[in-house]
């Protein structure tokens, strides 16, 4: 077993907190990467980065808020840098799909000269349970612009299961893995899956991206309304209203459907109001 720490940026977000806890559960040694870690990592102190990333063998890097925030690529091809600088061997990175700046981020790894796997994810189904939605989903209801659009929304423990394999096992350098759930949903039909999970109704309200803008930046402020409803002008228009192969490549299993993800949320307690 390698002897060398993976740095996981991020450590504390939806996917990060999984990454690093799978590898410390197989035996590796972790380096958690986080404002208040024991070794900071911060985006927004590039004086950060160098000791966070000196000493480690690879990294998974997922940039807070999103590649699509304007400025993210230069500070990524910056952070790209410093880690080919230090000796870092591999980099895992986590993309957006149907995200031209994503596009972007992934062409700067691709180019940096150290191993890279690329992760393109679809949307997320913990944005309900864990994020700015699960608000709404504990009133019964789904406030989502888009109408009809389908999207094949995947389960981020899928995600972290196909970084960690990029990170410990042969074979995944210079891949790229689209992973997205199984088949296509409507929000309509996520948000019947999680009433049938939940044993009470939540309906889907079709809303502009005007007022899908408002109520996150009620609940989460303007920076990140502003993010969001950026990535949902741009992605919720057909572009990825199909389904990928990365989760079988990556991981020889099919991914996790969007009921059972619904069904272990609501026996968590998470969509309980004292959760």
């Amino acid at each position: 077993m390698p002897t060398k720490p993976v740095l996981v940026i991020g450590a504390t977000g939806k996917t990060g907190a999984r990454v690093a806890t799978r590898l410390e559960a197989k035996g590796h040694d972790v380096r958690r990467g986080a404002r208040k870690s024991a070794t900071p990592f911060d985006w927004e102190a590039p004086d950060t980065w160098a000791p966070a990333l000196r000493g480690a063998r690879a990294a998974y890097v997922t940039y807070f808020p999103d590649l699509a925030f304007p400025g993210a690529v230069e500070t990524l091809e910056s952070l790209v840098e410093t880690a080919k600088d230090v000796g870092v061997e591999h980099l895992v990175l986590l993309s957006g799909r149907g995200e031209h700046h994503a596009r972007l981020g992934e062409q700067v790894v691709r180019d940096s000269g150290v191993d890279f796997t690329i992760v393109r994810a679809a949307w997320f189904a913990q944005n309900f349970s864990e994020g700015y939605l699960r608000d709404p989903i504990l009133a019964g209801v789904l406030p989502m612009p888009g109408g009809d659009i389908a999207e094949p929304i995947i389960d981020i423990d899928d995600i972290a299961d196909v970084a960690v394999a990029a990170l410990t096992e042969e074979g995944h350098k210079g891949e790229l893995y689209e992973v997205t759930g199984p088949r296509l949903m409507t929000f309509a039909d996520m948000a019947r899956e999680m009433s049938e999970a939940t044993g009470r109704p939540i309906r889907h309200i079709p809303i502009s991206f005007e007022d899908f803008h408002a109520n996150i930046a009620q609940s989460g402020g303007e920076f990140v309304a502003d993010v969001f409803t950026a990535i949902a002008r741009e992605t919720l228009d057909g572009r990825n209203a199909h389904t990928a192969d990365g989760v079988m490549r990556a991981l020889g299993r099919p991914p996790r459907a969007f009921a059972e993800f619904a069904r272990g949320a609501a026996r968590a307690g998470t969509w309980s109001n004292a959760a």
